[in-house]
């Protein structure tokens, strides 16, 4: 017999939104109950309704008039919009999935504490760069606890770059900063994003260093290496296009993901990952759920 899906609802009819509709929509364990925003004539909107996907010009208003709609709540807005829908969400008894950089929640490195993250009622995916370094500067962490200083350069396309994304680098850099030191205990870590401009779109690339007295660089490949094979299963883009090296007494490593050009194009890995953690995470729910049923 066909499981019942867990049905949920996306607010923000953005990029991102959209990209997680074609996610949820492939998903065996999702199913989109609502999709809400402010504006009809969007052209998120416009692909939601082509698809059949109920739709909503009310944005949260819509969920709270129907909360029965549905279990899961993604939030694809923004940092400053979040902080108003959280209280909503809570209320309401949605398990939310921020993707905004709101820092509202449990923040969420799927591959580290996923399973911790399904008892919170709000769950913080960080930011686009958040998921793609914050996993391998833990895999620093856990073989070499004393590292000093954790740098991050994330460069993606300026196209993949939206008016969401725009208005939320501050809250980018220091959350994707906070995320670096909460998950790995470094006395100090620094975030820079560059939105590239070249033509053709570049794909997604960041780069991570690491002060580190005496690196085993053995072990250090070791544990990039199995972090990259773990987070592949569920973004399956992201590639480790460098592996860790030590010259000038820092340890540099680089990790590239190209998207799975559902919505979006393939360059716009930055966006991909942070839809892929999500509908990641929504499943891990559903499937936890059902399980729960069962016993």
């Amino acid at each position: 017999m066909t499981p019942v899906k867990t049905k949920v609802a996306i607010i923000g009819t953005g990029n991102i939104g959209a990209d997680l509709l074609v996610k949820i929509r492939r998903s065996p364990l999702l199913e989109c109950a609502l999709f809400m925003g402010r504006n009809l004539d969007s052209p998120g909107m416009r692909f939601a309704a082509s698809l059949g996907t109920p739709i909503s010009d009310q944005s949260i208003s819509a969920l709270a008039e129907d909360p029965d709609c549905c279990e899961i709540v993604f939030d694809a807005t923004s940092a400053s919009i979040h902080l108003q829908h959280a209280p909503v969400l809570k209320a309401l008894g949605k398990f939310a999935i921020d993707l905004t950089p709101s820092k509202t929640g449990c923040m969420c490195i799927p591959v580290i504490n996923a399973e911790a993250c399904l008892e919170e009622p709000n769950v913080n995916l960080v930011t686009c760069g958040g998921q793609a370094t914050v996993p391998l500067a833990y895999a620093i962490s856990q073989v070499h606890p004393d590292v000093q200083y954790i740098e991050v350069v994330a460069s993606i396309a300026s196209r993949s770059a939206g008016p969401g994304t725009r208005a939320n680098i501050d809250e980018f850099t220091q959350t994707t900063k906070d995320a670096i030191l909460h998950f790995t205990g470094v006395p100090k870590a620094k975030t820079i994003i560059i939105l590239n401009p070249a033509e053709p779109p570049i794909l997604m690339r960041n780069t991570i260093y690491a002060l580190i007295p005496n690196p085993d660089m053995e072990a250090l490949r070791l544990s990039v290496k199995q972090m990259e094979k773990r987070i592949q299963k569920y973004v399956p883009g992201y590639q480790v296009i460098m592996e860790p090296v030590f010259e000038n007494g820092r340890v540099t490593t680089m990790v590239q993901v190209t998207g799975l050009g559902d919505y979006l194009p393939p360059y716009s890995g930055n966006l991909d990952i942070i839809t892929c953690a999500a509908v990641h995470i929504a499943e891990m729910f559903a499937r936890k759920k059902q399980e729960s049923a069962h016993e």
